[in-house]
């Protein structure tokens, strides 16, 4: 086990050379145009991080199949099976992710009460109780970022647990389904 422990330093090294590299030639970007400043607030406030996954998956279906392809250093049937399995692992992830991100919020706004006398205990649980003054607008960042948090902790468990059965699934249905169309067409022209 000692010789790992080098190996990983090594890599850890690499990767903050690289990182370090990118953030040396990328510009400084200080946005001063009004309307965009405007438009990030907009989807601040309110694109929530459900829907910016969906907005993610959405881009994603668009883009990578079509790289998968257009991939000219496989064969053709790699490059088919490449672009189901991406859009299976898309079509996953996405609903995964927008499933537990929904659900981590709702539950955050269901325990988030503040505390009343004689209420139920479990209703105020993840209420702020560190910070002495509470405004409306503080407590709805806080909610967004819990939620964030508790989704981020949730799907750790779920990419293992739901996403990569659910990926080798759909694979397995769309090469299934490609290969009942290919001989139907066989068929056809015969």
């Amino acid at each position: 086990m000692s010789f790992i422990s080098p190996i990983s330093k090594r890599i850890s090294s690499c990767a903050s050379s690289v990182t370090q590299c990118i953030t040396d030639y990328v510009p400084a970007f200080t946005p001063s145009n009004e309307k965009f400043i405007k438009g990030v607030k907009w989807v601040g406030k309110h694109v929530s991080s459900p829907q910016q996954r969906l907005i993610l998956g959405a881009t994603a279906l668009m883009s990578q199949p079509f790289i998968d392809l257009h991939n000219r250093h496989v064969d053709e049937d790699t490059r088919k099976v490449s672009a189901m399995r991406t859009i299976a692992k898309i079509i996953a992830g996405t609903t995964t992710g927008y499933l537990v991100r929904y659900g981590c919020n709702l539950a955050v706004e269901k325990f988030i009460n503040a505390p009343v006398e004689g209420a139920k205990a479990w209703k105020s649980l993840l209420y702020p109780k560190k910070i002495v003054e509470v405004t409306e607008l503080g407590l709805q960042h806080y909610k967004l970022s819990l939620g964030s948090i508790i989704a981020l902790g949730v799907m750790m468990f779920t990419n293992f647990a739901i996403d990569a059965p659910l990926t080798k699934y759909l694979t397995n249905k769309f090469i299934d389904k490609a290969k009942e169309t290919e001989l139907n067409k066989l068929k056809e022209a015969a």
